[in-house]
């Protein structure tokens, strides 16, 4: 029997190129289905491949126009290209808006590019809590390139960092002193600096402004991210910018930084599974174990404080252990 005969049905058909069964399985995967789960496991070692590039910046800055371009630029290189856009989610039913989906251009039936929005259903940081394990998803399905474009609520939005090999922060010329906050949190994670809408006045003041402050960074892992501008209305610098996005893949790899990074995401990832796990557990256990209870109840009683009680319950999960 052969390797890929043996995956369940789902996974069999995702890496069979079946586009339905990536859509439900995705699906599944954003609402927690543990159904999901052994597809999710037997699809892992398919990973790994895909480049996984992120696009941040303040709402308005024109990310999905940019990957409308990247998007054509990636297909007439021959690259099979998936767009995850995260959007942010509606307060009334908890999914996407699809604000940037719809504003995702592609050609009907091209095999070649698969689009998703995804909600952020309120959690921080840009992207969906979901979204490395759908970017996984897309990898195993064959796509080369994966653009991950985040929410877009400015400075907060640096998770991306924790899914994508690289980071390009998106910009505009108008931000004036804003440019400055950079170095309180978009600035550190920006591999290439992107100042879109060059057409607009200002626009090579604001690279100037960015490439002294560059200059003025010490990056310990040795790479100076690059700052290039680009227009989607005229179409300009489009192959610069990716240009820039591959120079830093490339570097990657000479650099063996790839697999330092992967490592350092995957060790943040599965402590953030056992962190959900166990607190889930002891959330569950804390309403019908009555040992429990009557800790609950010395903590109100001021007989005992959180932090002893605290260790008390990681105590008995290590020794549960």
């Amino acid at each position: 029997m052969s390797p890929t005969a043996r995956l369940p049905a789902a996974a069999r058909a995702v890496v069979g190129g079946d586009r339905r069964a990536l859509a439900r399985l995705i699906t599944a995967v954003e609402n927690h289905d543990p159904a999901a789960l052994p597809d999710l496991r037997a699809l892992y070692r398919r990973t790994g491949k895909a480049r996984i590039i992120g696009l941040t910046g303040p709402l308005g800055v024109g990310k999905s126009s940019l990957i409308n371009g990247l998007l054509a630029l990636l297909r007439a290189q021959g690259l099979k290209v998936g767009v995850i856009a995260v959007d942010p989610s509606s307060p009334f039913s908890g999914g996407s808006v699809l604000g940037d989906r719809v504003r995702i251009e592609r050609q009907v039936g091209d095999a070649g590019v698969f689009v998703r929005s995804m909600a952020s259903r309120g959690h921080t940081g840009g992207v969906a809590a979901t979204t490395r394990e759908v970017c996984r998803l897309l990898d195993a399905f064959g796509l080369d390139v994966i653009l991950v474009e985040t929410v877009g609520s400015g400075q907060v939005d640096v998770e991306i960092r924790e899914v994508a090999t690289t980071s390009v922060v998106v910009l505009v010329p108008h931000l004036g002193d804003e440019v400055q906050s950079l170095k309180a949190g978009l600035f550190e994670i920006a591999d290439v600096f992107c100042v879109n809408k060059a057409d607009l006045a200002g626009a090579d003041l604001a690279a100037k402004d960015l490439s002294e402050l560059v200059s003025l960074g010490a990056n310990p892992e040795g790479w100076r991210p690059a700052v290039v501008t680009t227009s989607t209305q005229t179409g300009t610098g489009l192959d610069v910018l990716w240009s820039a996005i591959d120079a830093h893949e490339q570097f990657l790899d000479t650099k063996d930084l790839r697999r330092l990074g992967e490592r350092r995401r995957l060790a943040r990832e599965i402590v953030a599974l056992v962190r959900e796990r166990v607190g889930r557990e002891l959330t569950e256990a804390l309403d019908r174990d009555p040992d429990l209870n009557r800790l609950l109840d010395g903590l109100v009683a001021r007989t005992i404080d959180p932090y002893a009680a605290a260790d008390r319950l990681y105590r008995d999960v290590r020794g549960k252990g």
